[in-house]
């Protein structure tokens, strides 16, 4: 910067002048008698004070040259800082707008996500709806399919218990008929048919003749006749039944006379001294 001043502002025609007013101030001392007059002293003073002033210019010039320059300088690098600000602030108001955005979308994305779960919710509440009704539909059915097995085990119980029955009728016939090969026969036949049936749990019994009787097991052909007290079975009309160990039907008995029943008792109290009576057999 200096040497740009330098330059352009030359201070050789300023020293020269200088020399010449101190040149004119030395002649003017020179040529004067002493002490100097007062015009001679005007001169002379007049003439190194404009030297003097001569000479300190082109200083004072470059001085003001520097001076300007460097506000010149602070003023662009102002500009240029104040054209960086400009762009700083188009930036954060492009970095706002973009947030603005962002934020806009952000909005828009928890509005769609909110409706989203909503729509979850609903779609969970209606397949539960669904799969509830479902359920019942299925429980329903399978209700239904059980009692139907129900009744079909009734009605194939029925059927195996009258088969049983006429067996066992058979049975006493044989019995009565007093052929031998005839009763073992059909006694071996009923004992087959009431083996397959203990393997799906139906367990016929009867009560033996002499048994005494009870009233959770057996029953009289008279349902609406009341047992004596200490009656005795005479004989097993029709079999009795359990069904996987729960009573299915009591055994059809007929009892013994009274006078029989009595002298039966007194007989097995003598045999047996007061020995609780058996239970019945089961077959």
């Amino acid at each position: 910067m200096h040497n740009r001043v330098e330059s352009r502002l030359a201070k050789w025609p300023f020293v020269a002048g200088d020399v010449l007013l101190l040149c004119v101030a030395a002649l003017a001392v020179f040529q004067s008698r002493v002490p100097l007059e007062l015009g001679p002293a005007i001169l002379c003073a007049s003439a190194v004070a404009l030297g003097a002033l001569l000479c300190v210019t082109p200083f004072v010039l470059e001085y003001r040259a520097c001076v300007r320059l460097t506000e010149t300088e602070a003023l662009l690098t102002s500009a240029a800082q104040m054209k960086n600000l400009e762009l700083v602030a188009d930036r954060i108001s492009a970095a706002t707008g973009q947030w603005q955005t962002v934020q806009e979308y952000s909005t828009t994305t928890v509005n769609a996500a909110k409706q989203i779960a909503e729509r979850m919710a609903a779609e969970v509440a209606a397949f539960t709806e669904f799969m509830q009704k479902a359920n019942d539909s299925e429980r329903a059915t399978l209700r239904l399919e059980v009692e139907k097995l129900r009744r079909a085990e009734n009605d194939w119980l029925q059927v195996v218990l009258r088969t049983l029955d006429h067996v066992f009728a058979l049975n006493r016939a044989a019995a009565r008929s007093g052929q031998p090969a005839l009763i073992e026969q059909l006694a071996n036949f009923q004992n087959s048919c009431r083996d397959i049936a203990r393997r799906i749990g139906l367990v016929p019994f009867e009560a033996a003749s002499g048994q005494p009787f009870d009233t959770t097991r057996h029953k009289l052909v008279d349902s609406k006749e009341a047992p004596p007290s200490g009656a005795l079975v005479e004989e097993t009309i029709a079999a009795g039944y359990t069904y996987q160990s729960q009573p299915l039907r009591a055994a059809l008995v007929s009892l013994q006379p009274a006078k029989v029943a009595k002298a039966n008792e007194t007989q097995k109290s003598d045999e047996d001294s007061g020995e609780p009576l058996a239970e019945p057999t089961l077959l």
